[in-house]
């Protein structure tokens, strides 16, 4: 939870000379307040409180937006989105997703990022993305 990514994504925003409209800012909030990551329906049911007509490409929209401003990371094996604790340098981030409790932390090792261009180079791959998601037990979960 990073309550104050909204605050953030705004003045990043300025200074890339991007525009963060209200339904990003709203999408940024709901995601930013969240405990855990959220699937686009999750976010788009939070909206549709305020707003019952809102359309999931709305939602969709602003989720791309986010995603390439470094706003926003998507983990592929929830399907869900969760706030990124440094949007102000870009990074492919690595996390740990607790199987039991569904908490979920950022850390940014370059190490093991290293490691991956390594190890790809050597196959001959270029990477692209080197967001890594390593599920396993969270420091309450294993008490």
């Amino acid at each position: 939870m990073n309550r104050a990514l909204p605050q953030l994504a705004e003045y990043l925003c300025r200074e890339r000379g991007m525009r963060l409209t209200s339904w990003r800012r709203r999408v940024l909030g709901i995601i930013a307040s969240a405990s855990q990551p959220l699937g686009a329906y999750d976010i788009l049911r939070e909206l549709r409180v305020a707003r019952p007509d809102t359309a999931p490409v709305t939602v969709y929209r602003a989720l791309d937006f986010l995603l390439a401003q470094g706003f926003v990371h998507k983990l592929g094996s929830l399907h869900a989105y969760i706030g990124c604790d440094h949007p102000n340098h870009p990074h492919a981030g690595q996390f740990l997703v607790c199987r039991d409790c569904g908490r979920v932390e950022e850390i940014a090792d370059r190490v093991i990022l290293r490691s991956i261009d390594r190890a790809a180079g050597h196959s001959g791959f270029q990477a692209r993305d080197g967001l890594v998601e390593i599920r396993g037990r969270c420091r309450a979960c294993s008490r």
